[in-house]
């Protein structure tokens, strides 16, 4: 199986999803259901989110890995956060991600649990080193409106660029409105001396109070086409989930025909979603 790393070729845009592992009512089983529907928009990679609070590889993250890569033939890139985590913690999370067969990590800092103790790291990029060392293709996070807690777009590419010195293999975007926020992130990140792919992460929005609980948690923005699509459909949860989905997919095609380094939809479990997505980037020319 190719690995995620040579995906990234000249002249070409690797497609990939996101889905998350079981949780609540979401059983192994259901995963694979939703794998299955995954796999017939015919990613490149589909990545596995983990639970937050920086306990390892929290959940079924590497199991769905592990499914992914043996029963789709996909590769698969597993998600791997720190906060709170000691170092030991997450070298037993290692060696089971090596031990199920996973060679594609994608190093996170997660999100911060109130009340819990710190752990041994503070960044994603502190994983980084310890990933490389253990043989695996890494990928990390990237910011093209900036993190939610670094106010500094220059400062927030020098972390991009510290995370490509540790041995970042690729990058994979925070979600963003506006591709046109993208593109300027993309030119200060060339002029940082970042070289590695960076794949551009759309999430369609599919409802008011899911696209309020993004923008406050990510601190995305909302360009004033997304504000008066919220406002034509808001009494029509169905029609504004459409809208969301097609205005998603013209993201995608505009990002591929600015020649992106790759572009990655957070599906939220929904194999239609992605579908729709491989849909629209093949009828504008970009997928077999």
């Amino acid at each position: 199986m190719q690995s995620v790393a040579q995906l990234f070729a000249p002249r070409s845009i690797p497609f990939s999803v996101e889905m998350f592992p079981p949780k609540g009512s979401l059983t192994l089983e259901d995963a694979r259901q939703v794998v299955g529907g995954m796999a017939l928009a015919r990613p490149d990679f589909i990545s596995v989110t983990c639970s937050a609070g920086g306990s390892g590889n929290g959940g079924h993250t590497v199991d769905v890995a592990a499914l992914i890569q043996n029963e789709a033939n996909i590769p698969a890139v597993a998600h791997l956060t720190c906060v709170n985590s000691t170092r030991a913690t997450v070298e037993a999370a290692i060696a089971v991600m090596k031990e199920a067969g996973i060679t594609t990590v994608l190093a996170l800092r997660g999100d911060k649990v109130p009340g819990a103790e710190a752990g041994d790291f503070s960044h994603g990029a502190d994983l980084i080193p310890l990933l490389k060392d253990a043989g695996f293709c890494v990928g990390a996070a990237a910011y093209p409106e900036g993190h939610i807690d670094c106010l500094d777009l220059d400062e927030d590419v020098r972390y991009l660029r510290a995370k490509q010195d540790a041995g970042a293999d690729f990058f994979v975007t925070q979600l963003f409105f506006d591709n046109a926020d993208f593109y300027r992130f993309r030119e200060r990140a060339l002029s940082a001396g970042v070289t590695r792919p960076i794949t551009c992460g759309v999430m369609p929005f599919l409802g008011k109070s899911q696209i309020q609980r993004m923008v406050f948690l990510c601190g995305s923005s909302l360009p004033s086409p997304i504000v008066k699509l919220l406002a034509k459909y808001e009494d029509d949860p169905a029609a504004l989930r459409q809208a969301g989905v097609e205005y998603a997919c013209r993201q995608l095609v505009d990002l591929a025909r600015n020649q992106v380094d790759g572009v990655h939809v957070y599906s939220m479990n929904h194999p239609d979603i992605a579908q729709a997505a491989a849909r629209a980037l093949a009828d504008a020319g970009f997928r077999g």
